[in-house]
């Protein structure tokens, strides 16, 4: 990919990612990623840019691992959790307005993650997951804190079909008063699903009501997949 990252961003069609996270609670896009670049993501795992690490199977969150970096950020990191977050942060709004909420995230991530640091949550949340054989991620929410921006977003790095098998991303959704709808979703290196982090609006016959969602990872069945995750508020 020859054009800079920022400019990416701002050519994916936004009207119908909107219209995806509205009516179905995720939406993909991209490849935000080449394959060298996705590469060479993956290959900071082994480098010093990481606060903490959590093995996932003693904590009964699945099979796997996962690394938070410590700041700064590496640059497309601190460039794709700044140019989305602007990006997201008017979709936000409007859920929180439709659940009844006052508007509470600025235009930029700067002023949120002021607001964080002042809340007592300072620690970068972007991390990389990786799974091997056998790996998965239980369905959870990513909350760090009193303070959580509504929206996140996950890259795969890994090629699907070539360096693993299995290991699709799943979102489960918890609708008042009827069952759990789950997805699967098959992604391709490089590209981005947007979800929910906990929950989203849901218009109904009364008009919106907030549904929880949860996410996670199937079964990996061979090889090893790498995934960027990006949070955009901060840790306690």
């Amino acid at each position: 990919m020859n054009h800079p990252l920022p400019k990416r961003i701002n050519e994916l069609d936004w009207r119908r990612i909107r219209a995806d996270l509205d009516a179905h609670g995720h939406a993909t896009a991209g490849p935000i990623f080449d394959a060298a670049e996705c590469r060479t993501l993956a290959g900071l795992w082994d480098s010093a840019r990481f606060r903490s690490e959590i093995e996932m199977g003693p904590r009964r969150y699945g099979e796997g691992v996962y690394r938070y970096f410590a700041a700064p950020l590496p640059a497309p990191v601190r460039t794709l959790r700044q140019q989305l977050y602007a990006r997201l942060a008017p979709i936000a709004n409007d859920w929180w307005r439709r659940l009844g909420r006052e508007p509470a995230f600025p235009a930029r991530l700067r002023p949120f993650l002021s607001r964080c640091h002042e809340a007592g949550q300072p620690r970068p949340t972007p991390l990389l997951l990786r799974y091997e054989r056998g790996g998965y991620n239980c369905l959870h929410q990513d909350r760090y804190g009193r303070i959580a921006f509504p929206l996140q977003a996950a890259v795969l790095l890994s090629r699907p079909g070539r360096d693993f098998e299995g290991g699709e991303f799943l979102l489960v959704e918890q609708r008042p008063r009827a069952q759990s709808r789950g997805d699967a979703i098959g992604l391709r290196q490089g590209e981005m699903i947007l979800f929910p982090n906990a929950e989203r609006p849901v218009e109904g016959a009364r008009g919106p009501y907030r549904a929880a969602v949860r996410h996670g990872v199937s079964r990996v069945r061979a090889g090893k997949r790498c995934t960027l995750g990006v949070i955009f508020h901060d840790a306690e």
